[in-house]
């Protein structure tokens, strides 16, 4: 009786379990109010963030909530969605409500952020006419990825005044949000970005792999130490031009190498056209030890943690997150180490914005509300099942308050020992934006277009040279790396002058042969290094 009584209950449980969870469904389906946000988090920050919504929205006013979450991939595919949605949308306005005949004109200048005050009649009337108006796509917040996008769609006019300065002015005192730290901006003055967490940039890598490449005692602990041989086909590297905060890692190479440059008594100027010629180096050598340039940013961090790669460049909690993963499924010290470079990565943040036109404006704003509320920050770094804290995913983030870090919160978080504001005064690392802010995206198209695009050519020359070098040929390794380091065409002045010029104007023909001219000069010059490297003398 008692075998058939637990096959009835097993049967009742199987049978029962799809109306439990159609009868969830249903719950959320029906939701007094629903809000829609592009994100790039990933799915546990996502569910995280909307169960913690759902419940602090319903004891504030007693209604249901949904979250409808939009992912179209990371932060840059996402700024592309929005450009793109944004166009559609204010030409059906133009054309329909304004009755105006759409061209190119109106289309290169409604949004132009650098449109001049001497522009044609009709290019300013069009970036006025959008300004004024709440031309929107369908969608309220723009939560996560690097404060540059966030920049440029504010720039742009995508990006709205969210009223949250205004609201809770008390926030945003140097001593719980400041405006500027260590260089980075973490709120827009205007109040159409906020930062939400802090996020800094390292290596993540694996002790196993380490130990059998011979690294096991000398793991790296610098942006300069994954250039060595040893990890030849051994790191995982995403794509820059996928993601805002891969892009964000490669700008920490520049920056440290600009102010180790500096240190050594240069004058500023000189210092960054070095620094920036030094970096190059560095990424190209990178580049050179990648087995791949992944689309996805989490694939590194994955791969490393499977021990398919030696070490990954990424950003802090995917590092934290895995790290923790691991540990926890091996119930033991994890395989997996992240470590941030000393003086070689600013803290920066990740912002949420409300776009223009937002369908649930007062419902965007009390998302925005909660997500910088004590309620909301709670969530980033505090256990899973604390008072408070995540239901089911630890997330390992860095919230921006900084009364988040107070001590009698300590036994809360996950990682009691990190504070972001402490670690960036102890590293002496400030973020110069006039270096490198605007050369952000040519940052972007050198990368792509010097060492992802020719990367067939890059990973032979490279390849070998330290064939080379293995065979004790010193004159040929040598003779070779000096023709592949050559990064004169891509150095400090032709990237601000030259390739921030074209990037800007938005000549998408300009673009494509410079891109097209940039890879066929890279992708010659290692083949030429790949002859000198095989004894060919370059011919």
């Amino acid at each position: 009786m008692r075998k058939q009584s637990a096959i009835f209950a097993l049967i009742g449980v199987v049978v029962g379990l799809p109306f439990i969870l159609r009868e969830e469904e249903r719950s959320i389906a029906e939701a007094d109010e629903a809000i829609v946000i592009i994100s790039p988090h990933m799915e546990s920050i996502r569910h995280e963030f909307a169960e913690g919504f759902r419940k602090w929205y319903k004891e504030k006013t007693g209604k249901t909530v949904q979250v409808d979450w939009r992912t179209v991939g990371g932060t840059s595919e996402i700024a592309k969605f929005i450009d793109s949605e944004y166009v559609n949308s204010f030409r059906n306005h133009w054309t329909g409500k304004l009755g105006k005949k759409w061209n190119e004109e109106v289309a290169s200048s409604f949004n132009n952020r650098k449109l001049s005050k001497d522009a044609p009649a009709m290019a300013r009337e069009a970036r006025k006419a959008f300004l004024d108006s709440k031309v929107g796509i369908g969608v309220d917040l723009f939560f996560g990825g690097g404060q540059y996008d966030f920049y440029k769609q504010a720039q742009h006019g995508h990006l709205v005044d969210n009223g949250l300065l205004k609201k809770h002015p008390d926030w945003f005192a140097d001593e719980i949000i400041p405006q500027r730290f260590a260089g980075e901006q973490f709120y827009d003055k205007e109040g159409r970005w906020i930062g939400a967490t802090l996020s800094s940039f390292g290596i993540l890598y694996n002790r196993d792999v380490l130990a059998t490449i011979g690294k096991a005692n000398d793991p790296p602990s610098q942006w300069i130490d994954l250039c060595d041989p040893a990890y030849f086909g051994r790191l995982g590297i995403a794509d820059p031009t996928k993601s805002g905060s891969v892009t964000k890692a490669f700008e920490m190479i520049v920056q440290q190498q600009m102010q180790m440059a500096q240190s050594e008594s240069l004058e500023e100027e000189e210092a960054v056209a070095q620094g920036w010629v030094n970096a190059m180096r560095i990424i190209q050598l990178i580049s050179a030890n990648a087995r791949y340039f992944s689309g996805i940013s989490t694939r590194p961090v994955i791969d490393c943690s499977q021990g398919d790669c030696a070490a990954s460049m990424c950003i802090d909690f995917y590092g934290r997150f895995q790290e923790e993963a691991v540990k926890r499924s091996s119930g033991g010290e994890s395989r997996l180490v992240f470590l941030t470079p000393k003086g070689g990565s600013t803290v920066s943040c990740d912002p949420i914005g409300m776009l223009r036109g937002a369908p649930h404006a007062e419902l965007a704003q009390a998302f925005i509300t909660y997500v910088l509320s004590k309620e909301g920050q709670n969530l980033w770094n505090f256990k899973v099942g604390e008072p408070g804290g995540p239901e089911q995913y630890a997330l390992r983030r860095a919230p921006i308050r900084r009364d988040a870090y107070k001590p009698n919160l300590d036994k809360h978080r996950s990682d009691p020992e990190m504070n972001p504001y402490h670690t960036a005064v102890e590293s002496g690392f400030v973020y110069h934006g006039s270096w490198t802010g605007r050369l952000f995206s040519p940052l972007r198209f050198i990368i792509k277009t010097a060492f992802i695009d020719p990367r067939n050519e890059l990973v032979a020359a490279w390849a070998a040279i330290i064939q080379a070098e293995k065979e004790g040929r010193k004159e040929d390794a040598a003779a070779a790396r000096k023709i592949f380091a050559d990064v004169s065409r891509i150095d400090h002045g032709k990237a601000k002058e030259e390739i921030s010029g074209t990037l800007s104007s938005r000549d998408k023909l300009a673009e494509v042969q410079l891109a097209k001219e940039l890879t066929v000069h890279f992708r010659n010059q290692y083949q030429r290094a790949l002859s000198i490297a095989q004894g060919q003398n370059g011919l």
